[in-house]
């Protein structure tokens, strides 16, 4: 593939910067009004630009945006596993009056999609399973061209060829087994429109044909595996694939609030006949699933995706060659085309990479993925060249989402 910088990873740096983010760091900066505590490392480093600081331009952005009700959730940047700014604003809970916090756990939507990827890869260097396995080599019930011709690469990189009809958002689940079945039986009603090796618009598909391989190869369902392999083992003791039920009883999680065409905010768990008006999103209300499908979604705190990424880059969570699967760039994608991140700040350039886009900007990598339901918006950012990792969460509509990420890749690579 040739140097460490075109593998998307400088395994120097990354040598540097490993373990797990540290908690409970001393307070620092001043304190905004409205925010829940912001935290700064006891050494605050030169290297650390102001504006990431507390009290610093990013901080008094996202404080602007909570003090006019554009912004509900958590921002945190951590720089060399310690945290620089923590800040929560916002109501996890109207009903029950419980304000976020670091600890409040917010649905991830796409950005969970490579937690299925890292499942992928443990099995593979387990030697359990190859990347040119063919869909066929794991599972039964597929078309012929699908089983013989599309592998696990093409699969996790975007290029399957394969089209899934539009699943049905309206209708409300009951169990977890009753999520599986469908997804099952959804995914394989794909078709292969283009030659294996084509890029292919976020087929669904290719986010639900791996979980089920990573279900036929271990043996246990997609959820337990990624919470038992990659979230346990990362030391993401908030983050898991929480059902409906939990949702509504456990008080570490944010419930998403939709916003209405007659301009109210509607919690999206406790009314599952709502759903969002744009129609982009078909009246989708993220709570009907009952659990996040496989391969898709989940819960995560903001310290615990910090935690992830450090387990990425010190072999915690994958060996570092596999590490380098992950994140390898391997398909260029258009201007403005590398994902929600991109799109907030143009890249220099922007590639596909598993289940996840890469973008060089300013001369440095960004790994990272983000998401959105209606209710909640997640985005997670690695910077392994300097060591920073950036986390915002929000649960309800109308954050301006791409501008956020936008001001947090200004402070951390220097890009205006």
């Amino acid at each position: 593939m040739g140097s460490d910088s075109v593998r998307g990873i400088d395994r120097r740096r990354l040598i540097g910067w490993g373990g797990l983010a540290a908690a409970g760091v001393a307070a620092g900066g001043a304190q905004l009004v409205g925010a829940r505590p912001g935290h700064a490392a006891a050494d605050t480093a030169r290297e650390i630009p102001p504006d990431a600081r507390p009290g610093g331009a990013y901080d008094r952005y996202v404080a602007k945006l909570a003090a006019e009700d554009r912004f509900s959730g958590v921002v945190l940047l951590s720089y060399r596993g310690r945290t620089v700014l923590s800040r929560s604003y916002g109501m996890a809970d109207k009903e029950e009056g419980v304000r976020n916090d670091k600890g409040t756990a917010f649905n991830l939507s796409s950005a969970g999609k490579p937690f299925g990827a890292v499942a992928i890869l443990r099995l593979a260097q387990e030697g359990r399973l190859n990347l040119w396995d063919t869909v066929g080599t794991h599972l039964k019930g597929f078309a012929k061209d699908i089983a013989e011709n599309v592998t696990l690469h093409h699969l996790l990189s975007g290029t399957s060829g394969l089209s899934t009809p539009d699943p049905d958002l309206r209708r409300i689940f009951h169990s977890r087994d009753e999520v599986r079945e469908y997804n099952a039986q959804w995914a394989r009603q794909s078709k292969l429109e283009s030659a294996p090796g084509t890029p292919t618009n976020h087929s669904g598909a290719e986010v639900a044909i791996p979980a089920m391989i990573v279900e036929a190869v271990t043996g246990t369902t997609y959820w337990d595996y990624v919470e038992e392999h990659v979230f346990r083992r990362c030391g993401m003791t908030g983050t898991a694939f929480f059902t409906r039920p939990q949702w509504l009883t456990d008080r570490h999680i944010a419930h998403s609030y939709m916003r209405q065409a007659d301009g109210s905010r509607v919690d999206a768990v406790r009314n599952l006949d709502k759903g969002s008006p744009d129609p982009y999103h078909l009246g989708k209300n993220p709570a009907r699933g009952f659990i996040d499908a496989p391969g898709d979604g989940g819960f995560a705190t903001a310290p615990d995706l910090v935690r992830f990424a450090h387990a990425l880059a010190d072999g915690t969570v994958l060996d570092r060659p596999y590490a380098e699967l992950l994140t390898a760039p391997r398909l260029p994608l258009p201007p403005q085309g590398g994902g929600l991140a991109a799109k907030a700040a143009p890249a220099d350039a922007s590639f596909a990479a598993y289940s996840m886009p890469v973008s060089l900007i300013n001369g440095q990598w960004v790994h990272g993925r983000a998401g959105a339901n209606p209710g909640s918006v997640a985005s997670w950012n690695i910077y392994p060249y300097s060591g920073w990792v950036g986390v915002v969460l929000a649960n309800h509509d109308e954050v301006p989402f791409q501008e956020i990420i936008q001001r947090e890749i200004e402070v951390v690579t220097g890009r205006r």
